[in-house]
């Protein structure tokens, strides 16, 4: 008997073979899905749905605009809903049928009182300062020689043997989906561009025109020039710079560390998680609730059997954070990290496996970066006497 092949015996058992139709997204829909792609990145960074104000960025007043226009139109809503993680369509004033007036960017700009001087030039704006202008502002202080740099240099050099020796680290300047702003303040140093920055006097606080507290700095580098920008665009300029670091405070020694010194005994690691529990609750946070431990062995150990563990919530995990520790007692490490965080503290009741009412207590409603910058005043020093607010997502004084 000749040898079948596979089409040929699903056929004698009456299976039929059917291929998968792939649905094809027409230019209109890809560019409706791109745009709104656009606008979830924009609340990922900001934490909040773009606004309409002659006072916002150019680019949030045309998400603004963007995402009026799909909310009101069914089949834009029905087309982006999978990716609206953020609740962007809960609010839709009126729901139309009329799917071919959704327009492009250049109308949404029109809407704005961009009056463009070609294809794609949105540099003329009415009512708006021009991306330019607003560069211009922040930016003013280039920078200029140190008259008194001699002041200075001592400590340069200071912080150099302190980075060399372990006293000091240079830690990722972070932060989260714009809930938090990495804090600066005078005496602090930072590596930008890859210039060590020494932040020598912080002026009188200042509102910016979004509405948010702003400061002229001065700022010494460790080439003997120095600048007054604004605080916030020193901060944003750190974001951007993949390299760019704060540097902690000298310390004793270091709690923390990428490499184990040969005299250091090792204690353990911080560990964050991430649920991937279907639980309403935490679905509808996802992003935002994590669990904080401290274990002496390897973490995808402890977390092998999480999906069968009620402390895990009875669900797989993400690590999505780890801190390798030194010479610290592991218990009182992470009894400081819950009180700190304890005004955070995930209230939610399951059951286990056999029924039994469960309570885990070690997840906690609270900005990854925010865990980051708790860990970073750990290493430092810095963290008595402060507790996180849950309503400011800011540390503050407990």
């Amino acid at each position: 008997m000749a040898d079948l092949s596979d089409h040929e015996l699903l056929a004698d058992l009456g299976v039929e073979i059917e291929a998968k139709k792939v649905a094809a997204r027409t230019p209109r829909e890809e560019r409706i899905i791109a745009g709104f792609e656009d606008i979830v990145r924009f609340v990922d960074e900001h934490g909040h749905a773009p606004r309409h104000g002659e006072d916002r960025d150019i680019f949030e007043r045309l998400y603004a605009v963007r995402l009026d226009r799909i909310r009101d139109q069914a089949d834009c809503r029905a087309l982006v809903e999978p990716l609206d993680k953020h609740g962007l369509l809960a609010e839709a004033p009126g729901v139309s049928e009329a799917g071919d007036a959704f327009v492009d960017d250049s109308d949404l700009l029109a809407d704005l009182g961009v009056a463009p001087g070609g294809e794609d030039d949105i540099s003329v704006l009415k009512h708006v300062r021009s991306r330019e202008e607003v560069r211009a502002a922040e930016e003013i202080a280039n920078k200029t020689v140190c008259a008194d740099f001699a002041t200075f240099k001592p400590l340069f050099a200071a912080v150099k043997q302190d980075l060399e020796t372990g006293a000091r680290t240079a830690r990722p300047f972070v932060r989260d989906s714009g809930m938090l702003k990495a804090e600066i303040k005078a005496g602090q140093f930072f590596i930008l561009g890859g210039q060590t920055a020494y932040v020598a006097e912080v002026g009188e606080p200042i509102r910016a025109p979004n509405g948010e507290a702003d400061a002229r700095l001065r700022v010494i580098y460790d080439n003997g020039t120095e600048s007054d920008l604004l605080l916030r665009s020193l901060q944003r300029a750190l974001y951007k710079d993949e390299a760019g670091r704060r540097i902690t405070d000298p310390v004793a020694g270091p709690l923390f560390g990428a490499e184990r010194q040969d005299d250091d005994l090792e204690s353990g690691t911080i560990y964050v998680l991430r649920s991937q529990s279907n639980h309403p609750d935490v679905a509808a946070h996802r992003d935002l609730i994590h669990k904080i431990g401290v274990t002496g062995g390897a973490v995808e150990t402890r977390i092998v059997n999480a999906a069968k563990d009620a402390t895990y919530l009875l669900a797989g995990v993400e690590v999505v954070a780890t801190y390798r520790l030194f010479n610290i007692n592991r218990t009182r490490l992470e009894n400081l990290i819950h009180r700190v965080f304890a005004p955070a503290r995930l209230d939610i009741e399951i059951e286990d496996r056999f029924g039994n009412p469960v309570r885990p207590k070690e997840w906690f409603l609270v900005p990854l970066a925010v865990i980051d910058e708790v860990v970073g005043k750990i290493i430092d020093g810095s963290i008595e006497g402060l507790t996180y607010d849950p309503q400011s997502a800011t540390l503050t004084p407990a």
